[in-house]
């Protein structure tokens, strides 16, 4: 007769072999990321494909404008040196904080408030980027696709050279679309 302690995974070497390897099967094939991490990974390497004016600014900020949906995602960005300049995260709400960003995302649950914000952020160095349909094509700077827990993006070339902004063509490339532009 067996006993519990006997059929524990510590008594028996290929129990506990096993449940090694299927722990470690699991977490090999855990959930990729969400829809949000990778969102959030974009905005990041956007900063890094994407020329500004020259500035004396130490610091390159991420604004989410109104409700936020991507901030505890990318909380772990903050504070790393991209393109020698110091990452910030802020939470934005009118025009008066817009003048401190380098790209304020929109999230598509602001979808009635994007034409306000792209009107405030107008002539200024700002990429503006939304993951809302249609984003791009009403004059926004990068639209973020979702497609089968794939993100993908969309340029508007034309937008962001009236904002004075250059978008490297490593990131043409990638690009899903662009519009105004040359791949």
């Amino acid at each position: 007769m067996r006993t519990a302690a006997s059929s524990s995974p510590r008594n028996c070497p290929l129990r506990w072999l096993a449940t090694v390897l299927l722990a470690s099967v699991s977490l090999a094939f855990a959930q990729p990321d969400s829809e949000p991490q990778l969102e959030s990974a974009y905005l990041v390497n956007f900063l890094k494909y994407v020329e500004w004016p020259a500035s004396n600014r130490s610091t390159a900020t991420i604004c989410l404008f109104g409700r936020d949906t991507l901030g505890p995602f990318l909380s772990g960005h903050e504070g790393r040196v991209i393109g020698g300049k110091e990452l910030r995260i802020r939470r934005v709400q009118s025009p008066d904080d817009m003048p401190n960003c380098q790209l304020v995302y929109i999230p598509d649950v602001e979808e009635a408030r994007i034409g306000a914000v792209l009107r405030w952020i107008q002539g200024m160095p700002i990429l503006a980027a939304s993951n809302a349909d249609g984003f791009a094509r009403s004059g926004g700077g990068i639209e973020l696709l979702r497609n089968g827990g794939r993100v993908q993006f969309i340029v508007n070339a034309e937008t962001l050279s009236r904002h004075g902004l250059n978008p490297s063509s490593q990131m043409l490339r990638l690009a899903n679309r662009v519009i105004g532009g040359d791949r």
